[in-house]
């Protein structure tokens, strides 16, 4: 296949070059650049040409956090509770080919519910599911004082949470084991919700750590406070979930270890900007704007001292659908990270092939590349915005296959099942008789355009206690 005459950006952030060709073979990008012609294909094989002329050729984009089993869920209780898990692994395969449409085309799932993205990430691999290729974790390894214990001990902890719960080294020692046992391609630790402790001692990271490497997998961990990320570089974590609060020690520490950051500031945005939109409670929406303002400071040092930074979204939750927003990181990125566009699609492309476990094979276009590309109508490196319209992504190209959509199919919605809600809101005696501007309770139902009917609304999030508690902390 010959893709020709296009602006190519190689994702290693080098310069553009205009009028440049890319010959794939075999899967593979054979040859670069404004003199590779259909004369490099030998007499008689068969030719593919696609005109680029206008266009940008460019890795496909690698989503280093992206929940595959989280269904769009609108609360909790909908990821861990609802839905069987076969009708979730179902689930799961139809939003794949959504995430490959928006030009993602390798994903990194760090934690869902039971082993679909195992069993996701092989059927993609087979050929039998269309999506983006894919390494996964199991369900998340945490503390009862970390992110993944939600519910009360009265409730536990229910067998389709997204998280395991331990507080023993040698019980979390024994689920890394299993974990790997059953095919994973990395070990999640999720630490303090907020970041405001540490929930994992360091001696526990590093011993997880050093098992997770004597069995050949990778380990992360979601760590926002400035402790524990120090401690995960301690640890020998291979990269860091967001890194949202960081001493100017932390931040030394992490440069000179060379770790990568996601900063996974996607859910944090689209729900300080757009959550009202849509219902999302007022605790909520503050306490993520707080800790993307938080955010800026620190993954600004962060990127002024040289930490590798990389495309990770939190799809998944109903407020970061699949196949919508994953390019919008990459805007984040550069307003509240620094990075300039081609930075931001480094990030997006090449610093995300660890997370494939593909270094050196995947996230540029170069010779003896995966020939993962996408065409795109548009000019990223000018307006990093272009990558986020799915019409501007004209062409996507899977291991050197031009990939075709059912356009129609992919249109559709097809979430989790819905939680039991009765309101957003308290119908309390003033919300009735005390609005004091005359105007009728029917018409502050809820925004223009949004339905609170029993399918649509029913608990957005569903706040649980504990965490409007820790609202404040964010």
């Amino acid at each position: 296949m010959l893709i020709a005459h296009g602006t190519v950006v190689d994702g290693a952030g080098n310069p553009p070059v205009p009028n440049a060709s890319v010959l794939v073979r075999d899967g593979l990008i054979h040859a670069v650049g404004t003199d590779v012609t259909r004369e490099l294909v030998p007499r008689g094989e068969t030719l593919r040409e696609i005109d680029a002329t206008g266009r940008t050729v460019m890795p496909g984009l690698i989503d280093a956090h992206c929940h595959m089993t989280y269904g769009e869920s609108r609360s909790e209780e909908e990821i861990d509770l609802y839905t069987s898990p076969e009708s979730r692994t179902l689930k799961a395969a139809f939003h794949a080919q959504k995430v490959l449409r928006s030009g993602v085309t390798g994903i990194s799932q760090p934690g869902g519910s039971y082993y679909i993205g195992v069993a996701l990430r092989d059927a993609v691999r087979d050929g039998i599911v269309q999506g983006p290729r894919m390494t996964s974790a199991g369900r998340y390894l945490s503390t009862s004082n970390g992110l993944t214990d939600w519910y009360p001990d009265s409730v536990g902890v229910p067998e389709g949470s997204i998280g395991i719960v331990h507080n023993r080294l040698d019980d979390m020692i024994d689920e890394v084991r299993h974990q790997v046992k059953n095919g994973v391609d990395l070990i999640k630790l999720a630490d303090s919700p907020y970041g405001d402790f540490q929930a994992f001692t360091t001696h526990e990271m590093t011993v997880l750590a050093d098992l997770a490497h004597q069995l050949g997998k990778k380990i992360t961990i979601h760590a926002r406070g400035s402790a524990e990320v120090d401690a995960a570089v301690t640890a020998g974590m291979d990269w860091i979930m967001h890194g949202n609060i960081l001493s100017d020690e932390t931040v030394a520490h992490l440069a000179e270890s060379g770790t990568p950051l996601v900063p996974t500031l996607l859910l944090l945005a689209n729900a300080g900007d757009w959550g009202h939109l849509v219902g999302a409670p007022a605790p909520l929406r503050d306490g993520m704007k707080r800790m993307l303002e938080k955010s800026a400071d620190a993954l600004h040092r962060a990127h002024a001292a040289g930490v590798p930074m990389v495309l990770g979204t939190d799809s998944g939750f109903s407020l970061s659908p699949y196949g919508v927003w994953h390019a919008r990181e990459l805007d984040l990125l550069m307003r509240y990270a620094g990075l300039t566009s081609l930075e931001a699609i480094k990030a997006g492309t090449s610093n995300g092939a660890l997370m494939l476990g593909l270094e050196g094979l995947i996230g540029t276009v170069a010779p003896g590349m995966i020939a993962d590309l996408i065409v795109v109508n548009g000019d990223p490196v000018a307006d990093i915005t272009v990558l986020q319209r799915r019409e501007a992504i004209e062409t996507v190209v899977q291991d050197g296959r031009v990939v075709e959509f059912d356009e129609d199919a992919i249109a559709r919605s097809w979430p989790h099942d819905r939680g039991i809600g009765y309101s957003v809101t308290d119908l309390t005696y003033d919300v009735v008789h005390g609005l004091g501007n005359g105007a009728d309770p029917r018409d502050l139902t809820a925004p223009e355009g949004v339905r609170f009917d029993d399918e649509h609304a029913a608990d957005l999030v569903s706040d649980l206690r504990r965490r409007e508690r820790s609202a404040g902390t964010f």
